[in-house]
Formats: C-alpha cells, sequence, structure tokens
C-alpha cells in the first residue's frame, strides 16, 4: 500500500498488524535511518539485540535469494517478535521480497531501506501493491516541518526558541534529518541543555546564529551570497561544494531562490523610500551581522526588475529538473551561470 505524505506519522507510530514488510525510500538519507530505527525498535524492541534482529544487504539477497524469506520466519530465541532490516536495498532484491510477500511465516517486519526510487521500481510497486507491505517516501524536511520539529527538540529539551530563531533555524537546517538532528543536538548542548546547571529557558536569534550554519547549509550560503555578488568562480566553487556533500539541484536552486526573494522584497521597500538598514531588519530572519553589509550592497546594486527575472528563471529550472529524465544538475549549473553573470553585469554598470 501507498502512504500518503499527511498519514506517515501516524502510519509509523503504530503500523498495522498485517503489515509485514515496509519500504523506507527517499531523497533524505537520514530521514530513512531515523524512521529505521523506530521501526526495527517497534517491532523488536532493543535495536542492538541480535537474537531478536537480522541486518541483510542486497548484496546478500543477490548472493543467496532465500536468506530474506529464512530471517522473516525465524522464531526468535527467548520468544518476542523479530525485525529484519535491509539496508541499501536494490532493483535486484525485488524477487526475494516477492518470494516474502507471497507467503512467508511468522510475525517478523521486515524493514527496507533504499534510496530515490521511481515511481516505476519494481521494488517500490512491490511494496506499493501488496495488501501486506508498505511503502513510506522520505523527502527532505519543508520550512513547515523544520519549525515543527526544531520546536519540538527545544522543547523537549526545557527549551524555547524566539520567532526570529525558529525562522533562522528553518532556514538553515534540512538537507538530511540525520544532520538536522546533529545540529539542533549541538544546538542543545550550546545552551547547556542536560548539563548541571539549568539551561536559559530562550533560544534567541543571536544563540541560533552562533550555532547553526557552519556545516548544515553554509556551502550553498556562500552560493546564494556569490551569485549576488556577481563572483562566478565563487559561486561555481560553491555549487560543486554542495553537490558533493549530497545536496540536490531543487533545493541549490530553493536556496538561491530565497536568497534572491529577500533581495527582492528588500530592495522592493527601498524604492519606495524605505532605509536600507530599516528594510533589512524586517525579514525574518534578518541577514546575518558578518553577511550584512555584502546584503546591503546586492540590495543596492541590483534593481526589483533583474531579482523579479532572476527569481522566475530559478523558478522555471526548479521546475524542470523535476521533469522525469531532465540532466538537473547541468540545468542548475547553467542558470545560476546565467543569473551570476547577469548580477556581475549590472554590478559594473552600477559602479
Amino acid at each position: 500500500m501507498k502512504i500518503a505524505t499527511r498519514d506517515i506519522e501516524r502510519f509509523l507510530q503504530a503500523p498495522p498488524a498485517g503489515v509485514r514488510a515496509i519500504l523506507l525510500y527517499g531523497p533524505d538519507g537520514g530521514l530513512v535511518r531515523e524512521r529505521a530505527r523506530a521501526l526495527v525498535s517497534f517491532a523488536a524492541g532493543d535495536p542492538g539485540d541480535p537474537f531478536r534482529i537480522a541486518e541483510l544487504s542486497s548484496g546478500e539477497i543477490k548472493s543467496d535469494p532465500a536468506r530474506l524469506t529464512d530471517e522473516a520466519a525465524a522464531l526468535a530465541f527467548g520468544g518476542g517478535r523479530r525485525a529484519v532490516r535491509l539496508r541499501d536495498a536494490e532493483e535486484s532484491a525485488a524477487p526475494a521480497v516477492k518470494n516474502l510477500l507471497e507467503g512467508t511465516p511468522g510475525d517478523s517486519l521486515v524493514v527496507a531501506e533504499a534510496g530515490d526510487l521511481p515511481a516505476r521500481s519494481a521494488l517500490r510497486k512491490l511494496f506499493e501493491t501488496s495488501a501486506a507491505a508498505a511503502a513510506v517516501p522520505c523527502y527532505r524536511d519543508d520550512e513547515r516541518a523544520l519549525t515543527n520539529l526544531a520546536g519540538q527538540t527545544l522543547r523537549t529539551a526545557g527549551l524555547k526558541a524566539s520567532a526570529d530563531a525558529l525562522a533562522y533555524l528553518a532556514a538553515n537546517l534540512g538537507g538530511d534529518r540525520m544532520t538536522t538532528r546533529r545540529e539542533l543536538d549541538k544546538l542543545l548542548l550550546y545552551m547547556g541543555a542536560g548539563g548541571q546547571e539549568p539551561a536559559p529557558g530562550q533560544v534567541t536569534l543571536e544563540d541560533a546564529q552562533a550555532c547553526i550554519g557552519d556545516s548544515a547549509a553554509l556551502s550553498m550560503d556562500d552560493l546564494a551570497y556569490a551569485l549576488g555578488d556577481g563572483d562566478l568562480p565563487a559561486m561555481e566553487r560553491a555549487l560543486a561544494r554542495s553537490l558533493r556533500e549530497g545536496a540536490n539541484p531543487v533545493a541549490i536552486l530553493r536556496a538561491a531562490a530565497r536568497h534572491v526573494m529577500r533581495l527582492h522584497l528588500v530592495a522592493g521597500l527601498c524604492a519606495q523610500g524605505t532605509a536600507p538598514e530599516a528594510a533589512m531588519k524586517k525579514l525574518r530572519p534578518p541577514p546575518f551581522w558578518k553577511l550584512a553589509p555584502r546584503f546591503r550592497a546586492q540590495v543596492q546594486a541590483l534593481s526589483p526588475r533583474i531579482l523579479s527575472r532572476a527569481l522566475a528563471g530559478l523558478l522555471e529550472t526548479e521546475r524542470a529538473c523535476k521533469r522525469g529524465g531532465a540532466p538537473g544538475e547541468l540545468l542548475c549549473a547553467h542558470t545560476l551561470t546565467a543569473i551570476t553573470q547577469a548580477c556581475a553585469s549590472r554590478r559594473r554598470r552600477r559602479a
């Protein structure tokens, strides 16, 4: 069965008894692993118990197709339910999964972890069409999900974030759920949560800026500012680094679009007579103080018209990247290069 996005959390908290196999797939590998651990713990309890948990790879299944059904049918030493965790599931595992779903006895829960499988994937179709299985997509957190995740994590530690701090966290986290967790843990440590002394109750924007951004979104931040500066070599270096770190073209385009939208908003206010500093303070969050001079210089150099054209180009390229078979990295690089060159030309004319 297919699990709709709105139903995922409720499904994962208590999978129906008739579901014996669950596929977790999608571009957010950290979220795939996090949900897999939770499902294994739900079924078998202690995730480190070797008598109740078996871990397999696609390579092992390929060399021994019966291994998956054998592990799923095995009884736990000492009783209790078992879990079978299939890591890095590939298309080659489809025949073994089919045999599993056609009649393996026992009540073990099989949890398969995979990457971003296309709709035509035979493995994904097996889980989507079987009443005894489920396919759960794991997409990267959007701004709303990140706000909720950050807020809940802080509340659990006895902390509360200001609106500006939450907005900053939502804008600078989200490339991968595991990375997001590590960044939030770093913030908790900075705030003293869990230490001997009581942690301060309020997380301010300054607290969030002091901790977050040096690994989760730094490359794309560098890219966005290099684009606005018209600095093509710096933009190309930041783009290459973002891609190496696992960012997909759509996420990169969105980061650039978010920066352009913020520039456009401030430029529009300035065109109406608002001073640049006052206009920048209206942003949530406002530009990081170390980057504020560059942000202001970009606002003064780039007109609302050129920013509107840049935003339209970024949105159109995002749509093109989502079409099947589109060369996303090439399209992304082409659009970012064109916008960077346009910004450079505009800044030269204004100089």
